[in-house]
């Protein structure tokens, strides 16, 4: 049996995180997201993992290279245009030759929901119910057979929405050969499998026990808290005296944990990192391989991304921070309204009454800067002296 896993997309709802990367490969607890997938799938029993790249794959290729590294072998195929999903299956067709699973990159799934998946034969959807379906590709069932698939519904006729995690036969390919191109101009699988339904084909289904999506970017925050919760505690760096390690903490290699901090898990951090003296880091927060986070800062329920240096008086709050930022002394990022309403991003709203800001690689900040709520700002961004920060801010803006 093989996987295929689907992973050619940028994710653009994951902007500005997603202009430097490809959405599988932002980090939870600091994992790729891909990687926390590849790994239930290898618990689940399957070592043979087809993933089709596209977007900036060569971020994916350099990381995983042929799979060794977790006990896998890794074949790649390559999306050139991101047509669909549908058009993504398609290239990997000569290697398929009976049945398969497949998966979405960005979704989190359990290995006994993909062991459970193994046990049924012919073409099953996996489905989880969800409190407010619209927008999503909802499926309306009737006793064990999948009827009818709709994407993007704005009438949804049921609650239980699409996983992402399918156990298919090679007889999807004839039915994507005669998929027709949707009204968003893709080739969608859901079209695919609607047509082996209507063709008489047996769709069943079963319900995922567990499962995570990541859409936008502050779903990071919400899979970063579950998946941190689940983290092996290990001491690997260096602590030096008169700090509190609480809870569930994991210290990687060449990391110094520099006296009078104080860290309450689940918290990760990373390889080369230097941490103090005299900072608090809250729970459920992941700090990448060479970060610094100095005196007097106080991180909570954040990602810190690689090589990001938070050195000074700062206050970081449900924030997501990319790669190779550099925080001047006093910044600060607001999480919190002060009427307590919901947060919204670029006039989405996150549902969150708690949200700071989510940040792209390479932004600096002058000193004494501020970032409002609920503010995304694209990477190489300048944030000068003083600056109030707010809002969808683009890629190489200067702010003063």
């Amino acid at each position: 049996m093989k996987a295929v896993i689907m992973a050619a997309g940028e994710g653009t709802r994951l902007r500005p995180l997603t202009y430097t990367r490809p959405k599988v490969m932002l980090p939870i607890a600091n994992k790729p997201i891909l990687e926390h997938l590849m790994l239930e799938v290898r618990k689940a029993g399957i070592e043979e993992i087809v993933l089709i790249v596209g977007y900036h794959n060569e971020t994916i290729r350099d990381y995983f290279e042929d799979g060794k590294r977790w006990g896998l072998k890794i074949q790649y195929a390559t999306q050139m245009k991101q047509l669909g999903t549908a058009h993504a299956l398609e290239t990997v067709q000569q290697f398929i030759s009976d049945s398969f699973i497949l998966l979405n990159g960005d979704i989190l799934v359990g290995a006994e929901d993909i062991r459970r998946l193994l046990e049924k034969d012919g073409t099953v959807l996996s489905l989880v119910e969800v409190a407010n379906p619209e927008g999503l590709g909802v499926v309306e069932v009737e006793g064990d057979r999948v009827a009818r698939i709709v994407e993007k519904a704005t009438s949804p006729p049921s609650n239980l929405v699409n996983a992402g995690l399918y156990l298919l036969t090679a007889d999807i390919f004839p039915a994507i050969a005669q998929t027709p191109q949707s009204p968003r101009g893709e080739y969608e699988l859901t079209s695919s499998l609607q047509l082996l339904a209507d063709s008489g084909c047996h769709i069943s289904y079963q319900q995922l026990s567990y499962w995570l999506d990541v859409s936008y970017p502050w779903d990071l925050l919400t899979a970063n808290e579950s998946l941190s919760a689940r983290i092996e505690p290990q001491k690997l760096g260096t602590v030096e005296e008169n700090v509190v390690l609480k809870g569930l903490v994991a210290v990687g290699e060449g990391t110094t944990i520099r006296a009078n901090s104080y860290i309450a898990g689940p918290v990760v951090i990373g390889a080369n990192c230097e941490i103090g003296p005299n900072c608090y880091i809250r729970a459920a927060s992941c700090i990448g391989d060479n970060c610094h986070i100095g005196s007097a800062v106080e991180v909570k329920n954040s990602i810190v991304m690689r090589n990001s240096k938070i050195p000074h008086h700062n206050y970081i709050g449900d924030s997501v921070i990319g790669e190779g930022c550099n925080f001047g002394a006093g910044t600060k990022i607001a999480n919190l309204r002060l009427d307590k309403d919901n947060i919204s991003a670029a006039s989405v709203d996150t549902g969150r009454h708690k949200l700071g800001a989510i940040i792209g690689d390479d932004v600096q900040t002058g000193i004494n800067a501020s970032i409002n709520v609920g503010s995304l700002i694209g990477d190489h961004t300048y944030i000068g002296p003083g600056a109030i920060a707010s809002g969808l801010i683009l890629p190489d803006s200067r702010i003063f």
